[in-house]
């Protein structure tokens, strides 16, 4: 029987209505996910641009000229020679400081030194404290231009100096990046250890320190299972210090960190290794930065985020 001429008419409109809705839906997706991929591209081109901020800050690590081990006692803070702990800048004496068996410490300023401590000028006997539970007391001297603070490694305390004029920051070559690549920011399933649970990091100078470790980390990547371990330094934020298949090839050999938020509700979490970066050591040799932990050298080769560090020029 012959279908009537109207009724076919209206079956050829129909399929092409319908080719052309799935064609509007077929464009629209594809906009969809362009839209998306320029927002994380922007949203990875702004992580960049506040970490090269973050890093030529007056204050930075590049700013770092010194790092010089206290002994338990008295030791003269200064640039002249005859300082138990001399400076490569600065007023001859900046003054005495005290390290304590109890970890206690304090800095006698001279009369006349120009010596700030948090910002606010000082004078005579201050108390400073190291980064061991916070914050460290800032000293400031050479006019604003240097500083130093009391950082405690494993049992042992040291100033870590530093000046806005260091060649590492006047003189930096910027920074070097893999392509963006989304699919190198992946889901990762958060596994938690017992309260308390710390892991043993050994540092760039061979000290070994505890270090709190919430739990682990697994996901997987080109079709194989990968676990890191994380690092909670105090700001619920869990740290990630890694090595992969390009260290010491296309990346910082000893390592590069990352950080993670804390888990959800369904116990995931995003590790984004587009947001990879070097560690402060892998610019200046007055850092003390840790090293991964055997579960954290991936047999991956992960080709996303910051390179190995350009040279620097004369």
């Amino acid at each position: 029987m012959r279908l009537p001429i109207l009724l076919l008419l209206a079956l050829l409109l129909s399929a092409c209505g319908g080719a052309e809705e799935q064609a509007a839906e077929s464009a629209s997706a594809a906009r969809a996910e362009r839209a998306a991929k320029l927002a994380y591209e922007g949203e990875i081109l702004a992580w960049r641009d506040e970490r090269l901020a973050r890093l030529t800050r007056p204050d930075g690590w590049l700013s770092l000229v010194g790092l010089h081990w206290l002994p338990l006692g008295q030791t003269y803070v200064g640039s002249a020679r005859d300082n138990g702990t001399r400076l490569s800048l600065g007023p001859p004496q900046l003054g005495m400081l005290s390290l304590a068996r109890d970890g206690s410490i304090s800095l006698t300023i001279p009369k006349g030194v120009e010596v700030t401590v948090d910002g606010a000028p000082a004078t005579g006997r201050v108390a400073l404290a190291s980064d061991a539970n916070g914050p460290a007391t800032v000293v400031g001297f050479n006019k604003g231009d240097a500083s130093f603070v009391v950082i405690k490694r494993s049992d042992r305390f040291a100033l870590r100096v530093r000046s806005a004029l260091a060649r590492t920051r006047t003189a930096f070559p910027g920074l070097d990046y893999f392509d963006i690549d989304p699919s190198f920011r992946v889901t990762a399933r958060f596994q938690a250890h017992p309260p308390g649970s710390t892991i043993e990091i050994v540092n760039m100078l061979g000290m070994v320190e505890k270090m709190a470790n919430p739990g682990s980390l697994s996901f997987e990547k080109d079709g194989k299972s990968f676990k890191l371990q994380a690092v909670d330094e105090g700001d619920g934020q869990l740290f990630l210090v890694i090595a992969d298949r390009t260290s010491g090839h296309s990346t910082y050999a000893a390592s590069r960190f990352l950080y993670a938020a804390p888990a959800g509700k369904d116990g995931t979490t995003v590790v984004d290794f587009n947001k990879a970066y070097n560690p402060p050591c892998a610019f200046t040799a007055f850092s003390t930065c840790p090293m991964p932990p055997l579960e954290n050298r991936l047999d991956l080769l992960v080709e996303a985020g910051e390179k190995k560090p350009r040279p620097f020029t004369e």
